[in-house]
């Protein structure tokens, strides 16, 4: 097999020879013939990205690996015939995908869930996913369960939400560390609201323990500040770029991170 590390130059080269000279995709009757000339499996980790190329033959014309950065990929993909790329469905996946469609390809992101045929494999490395990503794209799209990818604007919107959570979620887990240490010497500090909790602990904290403790309290009241600016940020962004969230938002109890998340879904 022909290795390539990251030569945009002979990639382009070889995909438009075998344009020229190899043998299209056996068409099925009465089908348009493709508008790509190439198939592209490309395997996405942190910080390098795998490529495998077929030509509409199935062959494998060039694989190799960048890095994943924008640059990177754009030095690869960009200015290059059309091409059909696969890649799964991650933590990149977005932003990659939006890339690749920007210059024209034409992109599938699997559903990981579905693929099976990866997840499971016995001999599953990086190369390898993307030489299977690309044979799978080749005989057929439906194979890889593709999904719709979030729109830039959903995605930026959506993480005002998880920020919110992870904030939540830190306090949460800090107020009960906080209880449990008192705990651990047969005290106990008094129920409170998670509001007033940084305030009546203090109150009640034992000498012995507010050397270790007061730091924390202080670290949840600036959690509880901060919870409170998130709240009012996703209630305007729910109320004036999501009206369909109105009817939940009237709802008592309904919280505004909830109703913005519903918002984003409505908008998939």
């Amino acid at each position: 097999m022909k290795k390539n590390s990251s030569s945009s130059v002979r990639m382009k080269t070889t995909v438009d020879e075998r344009k020229g000279g190899a043998k299209s995709a056996p068409a099925r009757s009465g089908s348009e013939p493709p508008d790509y000339q190439a198939v592209v499996g490309v395997d996405v980790g942190d910080r390098t990205t795998h490529y495998c190329v077929l030509g509409l033959d199935g062959e494998l014309v060039v694989e190799g690996a960048v890095a994943t950065r924008k640059a990177s990929l754009r030095m690869q993909f960009e200015g290059k015939v059309k091409m059909r790329i696969a890649l799964e469905a991650g933590a990149h996946s977005p932003w990659i995908s939006r890339l690749l469609a920007e210059m024209g390809h034409e992109v599938i992101v699997a559903n990981p869930r579905n693929l099976r045929m990866i997840s499971e494999s016995d001999s599953k490395n990086d190369p390898a996913d993307a030489r299977l990503l690309a044979r799978l794209a080749h005989v057929g799209p439906e194979l890889l369960s593709p999904i719709q990818q979030r729109s830039e604007k959903t995605q930026v919107d959506l993480a005002l939400v998880r920020a919110r959570d992870v904030a939540v979620q830190s306090r949460t887990k800090i107020i009960n560390a906080v209880r449990g240490i008192v705990k651990s010497t047969g005290l106990r500090l008094p129920k409170s609201s998670t509001l007033t909790f940084a305030r009546k602990a203090q109150e009640a904290c034992p000498e012995a323990l507010r050397a270790a403790l007061l730091p924390l309290l202080r670290v949840i009241e600036e959690l509880t500040r901060e919870i409170e600016l998130y709240e009012k940020m996703v209630a305007k962004k729910a109320e004036t770029e999501y009206p369909e969230t109105r009817a939940i938002r009237t709802i008592h109890g309904g919280r505004s991170a909830d109703c913005l998340g519903l918002g984003v879904g409505f908008e998939q």
